[in-house]
Parts: structure tokens; sequence; C-alpha cells
């Protein structure tokens, strides 16, 4: 790191080493020697001069947000208003800040794209910056097809991935008074500059996606951008690719409460669509897999679930450890952590007579905080006030609720294992004789899957 010396003669202290500064300054020229921009000395570059680069990789108001941070960029120490234009210093700023800088750099940046004037700003304008933001994370990275096999549909109705994932970052935000932002009535409220600062660093994604926007879009030192632990790869087995449940927003923000090991890829396990409505199916293909996600989506469009951090197995004994988490994805997105308060963190269970058949996730038996019964497509989350394993509220939109949609996926390192493609009654012979005296039929016998060797 070192000065860089500007061709209007003042110095600079940027934070680039100098193979990244050299960069900097070769996007400046281009930038600069653009026709929309002023051809006089010293050199600086418009608006219409950085739209005209970006194209269509970046929303409008983005680069208009961007240009406003790089214009009011105070590289002199003088107190003064917007420049017209940006000059070559105010550039190398604006970028050693938002790329390389400490969080009260960034945060200072990030206050004047959200606003062109001086002074705090309302929560409302913080968070139409957030929901822009999280928009152009998401537009630039599908236009560089850089997405790693997930989408950014969303699935229709409100509110929207979007605004779920900036409500989420708005949620980490303490106004002045030391209170949280819960309520709407809130957005009226002040944010001073500390505000700001504290939010960047409560909520590092705003960073992280600022970074993206800049790499990516103009784009600039995107060579140095790993995408690998914010978006894991999505594995599906050959043929067997699908419309899912998650969208690339909701995988970020489970991939960040994921260790460090198990960012990197995602691979299906089960799916209901592809794998039918079995609990038999499930269980087959989930056991003795590793760490894995579990989500489904209920009837009125909840969709929500649970991070299991040890291999499943079935039997009549809880298991799993304190990395286990429920979560929630839509109508808010939220993780719910172990409380400590008991070990009750995964079951799977089946062909018992005395104890609860299903998978389960907190809680107690007949009162999970997540549970999917052995009767497929029927679930409940219970908690009132909240699940004792994991301090989370009712998850699904009833309290006893149905479902269409579910998914597990494998997450880490996978090495694929042979599926358990019997039934689970095949290995309780006694079982299975007792469920055809009854004369009821086995309702997964229709659903397994041919052997890839016949």
């Amino acid at each position: 790191m070192g000065n860089s010396q500007s061709r209007s003669g003042r110095t600079f202290r940027s934070q680039f080493l100098p193979q990244e500064q050299a960069e900097v300054d070769r996007l400046f020229d281009i930038l600069a020697s653009d026709s929309r921009s002023p051809q006089a000395s010293p050199r600086s570059f418009s608006l219409q001069a950085l739209k005209g680069h970006v194209g269509g990789a970046l929303p409008i108001t983005m680069v208009s947000r961007l240009y406003n941070g790089m214009c009011r960029a105070n590289v002199t120490g003088t107190s003064k208003g917007p420049s017209e234009t940006v000059s070559q210093d105010q550039f190398t700023a604006a970028m050693s800040h938002l790329l390389k800088g400490n969080t009260q750099e960034r945060s200072l940046v990030i206050l004047q794209m959200i606003s062109s004037t001086a002074g705090p700003v309302k929560v409302s304008e913080v968070q139409q910056f957030t929901e822009e933001l999280v928009a152009a994370m998401v537009h630039v990275l599908d236009c560089r097809q850089e997405l790693r096999g997930w989408t950014k549909q969303d699935a229709p109705g409100a509110p929207s991935r979007v605004q779920l994932m900036a409500t989420q970052l708005l949620s980490e935000m303490k106004l002045p008074d030391g209170k949280k932002l819960l309520e709407p009535v809130q957005l009226d409220c002040v944010c001073d500059q500390a505000t700001i600062e504290d939010w960047v660093f409560r909520a590092p994604h705003v960073a992280t996606f600022l970074a993206i926007v800049i790499h990516k879009g103009l784009p600039l030192l995107s060579s140095s951008l790993s995408l690998a632990t914010l978006i894991p790869e999505r594995h599906v087995d050959q043929g067997r690719d699908f419309t899912s449940i998650l969208d690339v927003l909701s995988v970020i923000y489970l991939n960040s409460h994921l260790p460090r090991e198990q960012q990197d890829r995602w691979h299906l396990l089960f799916s209901s669509e592809l794998h039918g409505h079995s609990f038999s199916q499930l269980c087959g293909h989930i056991t003795h897999r590793g760490p894995c996600l579990a989500l489904l989506k209920d009837l009125d469009g909840h969709v929500f679930g649970g991070f299991a951090s040890c291999s499943w197995e079935v039997k009549p004994q809880f298991q799993g450890d304190n990395k286990c988490f429920l979560f929630s994805l839509s109508p808010h997105m939220a993780v719910y952590t172990c409380t400590g308060y008991n070990d009750h963190f995964m079951y799977l269970n089946h062909g018992q007579q005395t104890i609860p058949n299903g998978l389960g996730m907190g809680g107690q038996h007949g009162y999970f905080g997540l549970w999917i019964d052995v009767d497929f497509g029927n679930g409940h989350s219970k908690a009132k006030p909240a699940c004792t394993t994991y301090g989370s509220p009712q998850l699904s939109a009833k309290e006893d609720f149905h479902f269409h949609s579910m998914e597990v996926w494998a997450v880490g390192d996978f090495s694929a294992q042979p599926v358990n493609t019997k039934s689970i009654l095949d290995s309780n012979p006694e079982a299975n004789i007792l469920l055809e005296a009854s004369g009821r039929s086995r309702h997964s016998e229709g659903l397994r899957e041919v052997p890839d060797d016949m």
C-alpha cells in the first residue's frame, strides 16, 4: 500500500496494492476518456460516462448511488459540497474505502450513497438503499452468469425475497436510542453516521454486497473476489433437475450461518417433486449422508426448516449437537440457534408403536419446534411461547400444517453413498407382517427407485 499521486498534484493515501492501483487507474482513464466526460484538466468523468461504461450490468439507480458516493468523496480535508464530476482522487478514495476500508470509512461512503444531502438520514431512506443494493447484487451476478446454479426467481406474492433480505439486514440496525429496528413506525427515525457505522459492522453482508456490485458491475478487481463461501455450488444428480423452493438470496442467507467447511457446495439429497411424497423415500435418501439442510413450504406459503449438523439416523433417541438450528425464510428471514435448555436437537424414527414416528427438531415428543409426520405431507410447529431447544416461534402459518414441497440438501464435501431404496419396513419384517395382516397397503411400495444396474 502507498501513496497514489493524482494528476491534479494532490496526494491521496490509497489502500490498494501497486498492481491493484494500476487497474484502478486504468479504469479511471477509460471513464475520463469517454466523450461524455469533460475534456479539461484536471481530468474527471461524468455520470453519463459511468452509466455508458457499466451498461446493463447494474440498475441505473445503483450506478447513480455509486456516482454520488464518488463525487462527494472529500480528498482535501476541507468541507466542500459534492463536485459536478469525479476526479481521480475521488474515484480512488471511494473505491479504496468501499473495498479496502474499515467500517468507519465504508459507512461514510455508504451514507453519501444513501442521500444526496449532507447530514443524518431517515431509516426509510436506508431501507430504500438496502433494497436497491440487494437487487443490484443479484442482478449483476445473474448478468455475469455467476449464480452458481441457483436462480433469482421470486415466488409470486409479497413480500419479495429482495425485500425479505433487506428487512433482515435492517433488523441488525440499532437506533440512536439503543433499540433495534422492529416496527414500521420506526422508519421515520433518523440515523446519524455513528448509527450507519454500527449497522455496517453488525450486518457484514452490506459491505459484501457492495463489493460484489463494484467488482462485477464496473467491473474492477474482479479476480480478487471469490464467491465460494458466499454462494455454494448447486449440485443435483444428472437428469434430475427440478424447480427448487430456494432462490439465491435464501441460499446466501442460510449459507452464512453454516460452518466454514460446509459453505462451498450443496448437493440435493431429497425432493418431494423428484422422489415422491413418501416418508420412506425421505428416510432412505437422507440417512447417513452427513450434515444437511431440510426445508419445506406449507400450503400458506411459509418456508422454513432446520439444519442438521450430523447425519440423520433412524432410531428412537434424540441425536445431533448444538450446531443445529431452525430457520425461517418466508414471511421473514431468521435463524434460531440452540438455547442450551435441552439436547433435543434432532429426531428421526419409523416403525415404532409406542413412540412418535416422524422427523423432528427441537421441543419434545408431541410438541416439536419442527415436526414432519410419518403421514407425509403433515406436520406441526409448536412454540408457546417458544421452542425450548431453539427459542424459535411457530414457523408455519398454522400450528398443524400441510405441505406439498420438501427438500433436503447435503452441505459441504459430499461423498456419494448408495441410497437405501428399500422401504424401512423391509428392515422390520414383524412390522411388515402386521401391516399385511391388517389389510393395509405399503404406500411407499410403488415409489421405489429402479436400481442403476437393472
